[in-house]
């Protein structure tokens, strides 16, 4: 294990937390609510200590299996511990396990919180809700590619691994030959279309730091909202929720998409197997329960509420960003199933959202279709195909391989988490809510509740399920693996 680069990694991680840290200091000193010296006094400790860890390159820069691995787990576990002290030390989440949890939950896109039960969100200053939010913005596209690429790019192969690790889906390549070009090209779309929502949400006549605070957790996928309510606060302003569902879906798509896009390639983009089963079930989630709340239901009493609440929410669980306009734990049992087939398929590889990602789903069907096809037919020749082009074994066999640990990780949290003797589907979904990254879950983590009331020990558990879902599992359970072993040299 080359100890020394990692550490050159995490200075280099801290650097940038140190600069993050600056921008609620402004927010600080435009709303003057005396919380600026907090961030101030932890970005000057980050930056210190990341100049004097990152100040000596190691001679051996080349990043293997492991170090790659180790490197990511540990650079967001490092930035959820220092993201979460402002609160404690301005004591507006004093316990920091929930501080923490607030932050974890953040910085993975997640969405869930322990506010508002023993402290209300709208008792945090501004800067704090900002900070809050801004983690959602911040974990989105992620950190640790940014730092390696372009402000510190290391030699061989190994910025491509590290994008492998941190970026979600089973597949990851580079859209230009220079992958510091390529995160560059990432972080602009990024940005373009964060910008866009705030512009529509300002015409929609959203106060400035709402929309700032909204665009920050749509484009994350994240959920965060500054109010107790959350976007239910703005009920009736159709027109803002509108644009939150339609860039909620659209932050769930591959970015690879945009690209193409920006090419003026646009028959290649409807060529996208994944987008196009991305849309179709959001497409048949919305219909199925529009179709549900209007026959079986009395929640809504008109049409126009139906299917605006119907397209919002599975946009919120289908792209996992957490946000909710209405009660949905009131729906009927039918289409509150529909939402969590939703939340367990997910967004698109290569997007802000969470899930298993539409592709492994995609791949999985087509992989046992193969199977069964081999069965009856021995003799012949079958291959997975996505695109038009065969999908490399060592891709099926990761696919399964992810899907096999989710499974077991899934089911280990559910048993750790009946110790606290809360009912099935409240520990089911909080589960799910987690390592999905999806934010809210139903009954005791249902949209108008949260995840205050878990044991200390329950909270970890959900807190490794938000981390090893956003890392897509691998670089979290490599942690407790040994350290020592064969190294492995990084493939493309």
């Amino acid at each position: 294990m080359n100890k020394n680069l990692i550490r050159y990694v995490m200075g280099w991680v801290l650097i940038i937390l140190a600069i993050m840290l600056l921008l609620p200091v402004i927010v600080s000193f435009i709303y003057n609510d005396g919380c600026w010296k907090y961030f101030l006094m932890l970005s000057g400790g980050c930056g210190f200590i990341g100049g004097v860890s990152s100040k000596f390159k190691p001679k051996k820069s080349q990043m293997f299996v492991k170090e790659g691995f180790v490197s990511c787990a540990l650079a967001w576990l490092l930035l959820s511990i220092i993201g979460a002290l402002p609160f404690v030390i301005s004591g507006q989440i004093p316990d920091f396990t929930n501080a923490l949890f607030e932050t974890i939950s953040g910085f993975t896109t997640t969405g869930a919180t322990i506010l508002g039960t023993d402290r209300q969100i709208e008792d945090l200053t501004k800067s704090m809700l900002f900070w809050r939010s801004f983690t959602n913005w911040a974990g989105g596209m992620g950190i640790l590619v940014f730092i390696l690429a372009v402000v510190t790019p290391m030699s061989g192969q190994s910025n491509m691994y590290l994008m492998k690790a941190e970026s979600p889906g089973p597949v990851v390549s580079k859209l230009i030959p220079k992958l510091k070009n390529t995160a560059v090209l990432l972080y602009a779309i990024y940005i373009a279309m964060s910008l866009l929502e705030f512009v529509l949400l300002l015409i929609g006549r959203m106060p400035v730091f709402d929309a700032i605070t909204v665009t920050f957790s749509t484009a994350g996928t994240g959920g965060f909202s500054i109010k107790n309510a959350g976007i239910a606060a703005y009920d009736g302003h159709y027109f803002q929720q509108g644009v939150i569902t339609v860039f909620m879906v659209l932050f769930g798509v591959n970015f690879s998409a945009y690209y193409l896009l920006i090419c003026r390639k646009f028959m290649q983009v409807f060529k996208f197997e994944e987008l196009r089963w991305y849309l179709v079930i959001y497409g048949l989630a919305v219909g199925a329960i529009g179709l549900d709340l209007t026959f079986r239901s009395n929640v809504f009493t008109n049409q126009r509420d139906i299917w605006h609440h119907a397209a919002f929410q599975v946009a919120t669980y289908a792209s996992s960003t957490g946000f909710a306009t209405a009660d949905f734990d009131l729906w009927p049992e039918f289409s509150k199933n529909v939402l969590l087939v939703v939340a367990f398929i997910g967004a698109c590889a290569g997007s802000t959202g969470g899930g298993l990602k539409v592709s492994r789903i995609i791949i999985l069907f087509k992989n046992a279709f193969k199977e069964l096809k081999t069965l009856l037919h021995p003799n012949s020749v079958v291959s997975v195909k996505m695109d038009g082009k065969t999908v490399k074994d060592e891709v099926i066999r990761s696919t399964s391989v992810y899907f096999t640990l989710f499974v077991f990780v899934y089911l280990f949290s559910v048993l750790l988490l009946s110790f606290d003797d809360m009912d099935f589907t409240t520990n089911f979904t909080a589960v799910l809510a987690t390592l999905n990254n999806m934010g809210p879950g139903l009954n005791l983590v249902g949209p108008t509740r949260n995840f205050f009331d878990y044991s200390v020990l329950s909270k970890y558990v959900l807190m490794f399920d938000m981390l090893a879902g956003r890392l897509e599992l691998i670089p979290m359970l490599m942690l407790f693996s040994p350290l020592s072993g064969v190294r492995k040299r990084i493939k493309k």
